[in-house]
Parts: C-alpha cells; sequence; structure tokens
C-alpha cells in the first residue's frame, strides 16, 4: 500500500526504471485499488500504475461518487469527488516522479464514468483515455478544448446497465469537444471481455 496522498490507493512502479509511461486506473462499483491491476498489465504492460479506491460507500461497495439510481447521478457528489480525485493524481505525479511523462487512463463502469468526468473538467489531465462501458456523467455547461486527447469507448450492444443509445452521446460530446474518439462495440453485456482489453491494448500501445 503506498502512502495516502487523499485517497487509498496502490502505485505499481514501471517495470521498466527508463519507462515514460503511466496509468492512472479506476474500479467499478465493489471494486478496490487492487481490482483492475490485471487489467493494466494486459492494456499498458510494464508502465506505471496508479489505482485509488473510490471513497463513497454504497451498501458497503466502494464507488467514486454517490448515485440516486442506476443511471442517476448525485451530480453535487460528483462534482466534489472529481475535485479530490484531480487534486489526488497532481500529488500522485509528485509524490511517485511522474511529471513529464506520458500519462494515461483507464477505468470501468463506475470508473469509466469519473475518468470521463475528469476528462470535461480538466482538459489536457490524461493524453489517452480508455472508457469500459461508461454512461454520460453529466452534460457541461460549456464543452471543453479536448484537442490532443484520444478516447476508446468500449461498451456491449447487449449491456443491461448502459444504453447503446447512452455511449453513442458520450462519443459524441467528447468529438464535439475536440478529442479523437474511437467507440468498439461487441455483442455482449457489462462485464470486461478479452476482445476489448486487446483493443484496448492497441489503442495504447503507441502512447506518444
Amino acid at each position: 500500500m503506498a502512502e495516502d496522498l487523499g485517497f487509498i490507493h496502490k502505485y505499481v512502479p514501471a517495470s521498466d526504471a527508463e519507462s515514460e509511461e503511466a496509468v492512472f486506473i479506476f474500479h467499478g462499483t465493489g471494486g478496490d485499488e487492487e481490482s483492475l491491476l490485471p487489467v493494466a498489465d494486459i492494456i499498458l504492460p510494464g508502465a506505471a500504475v496508479v489505482s485509488p479506491r473510490g471513497k463513497v460507500l454504497e451498501n458497503g461497495m466502494p464507488r467514486f461518487f454517490r448515485r440516486f439510481a442506476e443511471g442517476v447521478f448525485d451530480l453535487k457528489d460528483l462534482h466534489l469527488r472529481i475535485g479530490e480525485l484531480a487534486e489526488f493524481i497532481e500529488r500522485a505525479r509528485t509524490a511517485y516522479g511522474l511529471e513529464g511523462k506520458w500519462l494515461g487512463a483507464a477505468g470501468y463502469s463506475n470508473g469509466a464514468n469519473i475518468a470521463a468526468s475528469l476528462l470535461l473538467t480538466h482538459p489536457g489531465i490524461f493524453s489517452k483515455a480508455v472508457l469500459f462501458h461508461p454512461m454520460v456523467p453529466f452534460v457541461p455547461e460549456i464543452l471543453p478544448d479536448l484537442t490532443g486527447t484520444d478516447v476508446l469507448i468500449t461498451a456491449g450492444t447487449n449491456d443491461p446497465i448502459v444504453d447503446p443509445e447512452g455511449t453513442r452521446e458520450l462519443a459524441l460530446m467528447l468529438r464535439q469537444s475536440g478529442a479523437l474518439v474511437d467507440v468498439f462495440w461487441h455483442d455482449r453485456g457489462h462485464s470486461l471481455i478479452q476482445e476489448e482489453l486487446s483493443a484496448a491494448r492497441t489503442f495504447l500501445e503507441n502512447p506518444a
């Protein structure tokens, strides 16, 4: 366990001391700082990894922000948590010597929603982001300038939680903000499958 920095989290140093790559990963509901470490090893092997645990508990399950019901988010809490995470990311960059390194992000479900929220409120915080099964977290009054940011969204056409129309809406919003957005569709549900992990690795393998 790494030092706190405002969030319980896990830091895994790059396997190569000369590596210029780092990825922040954000778990889904009920996950923790360990949950997506195997995913990080698949999609960006050898990179430094920072994995925070969400502070909100829903029936004992960690999340990154509160919700009133499935797909109905507490926007006041969401914006509070976005600010906390942005501060954590800056502290982690300093604490672990990540300044100047290429920074990516990957999040699943609730973690994808908080990663998308960070993109929409702190443009430039990540060079690339992989959003596994996200929803539209909120609609900003003014779209950010995400020019130079690349985003991969993965989604299942039979996902019982995320409607395909919501996936298309998020992709459009990010494109209108200037991001380059790819969407990887599969015919499964809300769980991560090998094909989308492979798509994420291909997307991230040349992060310059």
